[in-house]
């Protein structure tokens, strides 16, 4: 089974780093490797480091983070030979890097398959960022090539500025989805798979104008496991859903994607309450 790599891209101080740390601290078990072209473009959070090695980073939770340096190809090849190997490969691109060919060369690369773009947008700049006349190219390539494009800092910039810049982007990336960080973070559901999470929206007439947004339902008192994610997943502005729901039987873990759903028993430790991602004002 092929390797997921899902590339994180956006002009320098778009907030890579991070969502890079906010999503190591939403692993939840999951082996996430984090490749960076060197070491010091990515400061990993502190608390979260193992151990340090010439080229490779033990963090929390049996995630690492690696260096590819100036050959890419051969640190891929490396991490999917590892054993055992990572879940999933979040390779943060330079903010210079055009994530379009790195996605298209991800196909040479046996055990490997390419999860999707993810384009971060600083929301105060990225109107700036497109009418400057030297890196104005390189950002709307960036965002042609976004299966998912992240809109950061619109907790700073406030509601109006988030509002103009998702028509600015939408102008430009007329093929994915957009959401809204809330303090640097995003769910690690949508950054791992931007293009099942694009898909829904390519060719519908509320795409970029809708958006997504993101949501914990707690059912009142016991459900069925099986009716409930049923439901979630005849609702056709859902787009994914994961989460615990209380049922005559105990916990149980339901997960959505699209209008495919199933039901499982439930991790240790875990708590009541499910993470919806859906459409913003689908029409």
């Amino acid at each position: 089974m092929s390797l997921p790599v899902t590339i994180l891209s956006g002009y320098l101080g778009a907030g890579k780093t991070t969502l890079v740390n906010q999503m190591l601290r939403q692993a939840d078990g999951k082996r996430l490797a984090i490749m960076v072209n060197e070491f010091g473009d990515l400061p990993i959070d502190a608390d979260l480091i193992e151990a340090e090695g010439d080229d490779m980073i033990a963090l929390a939770g049996g995630c690492v983070c690696c260096s590819y340096g100036d050959d890419l190809m051969a640190a891929l090849t490396q991490m999917a030979a590892m054993q055992p190997p990572p879940d999933h490969i979040i390779l943060e691109a330079s903010g210079v890097a055009l994530p379009g060919a790195i996605a298209s060369s991800l196909g040479i690369v046996a055990g490997i398959r390419a999860a999707g773009v993810v384009v971060l947008a600083d929301v105060a700049q990225i109107e700036g960022q497109l009418a400057n006349d030297y890196i104005g190219d390189t950002v709307v390539r960036q965002l042609a090539a976004a299966d998912l494009v992240v809109l950061t800092k619109g907790d700073i910039a406030g509601a109006a500025q988030v509002a103009h810049a998702r028509t600015t982007v939408a102008a430009h990336a007329d093929s994915a989805a957009v959401v809204e960080a809330s303090h640097g973070r995003v769910p690690l559901d949508v950054v791992l798979n931007p293009v099942q999470i694009a898909i829904p929206q390519r060719g519908e007439p509320h795409g970029n104008a809708a958006g997504l947004i993101s949501e914990v339902d707690v059912p009142e008192g016991e459900v069925d496991a099986d009716d409930y994610a049923r439901e979630l997943a005849s609702r056709t502005e859902v787009i994914r859903a994961k989460g615990h729901v209380n049922t005559a039987q105990g916990l149980r873990t339901v997960q959505v994607v699209g209008s495919q759903w199933e039901v499982s028993a439930p991790p240790q430790n875990a708590q009541a309450g499910v993470v919806v991602i859906r459409l913003k004002d689908p029409v």
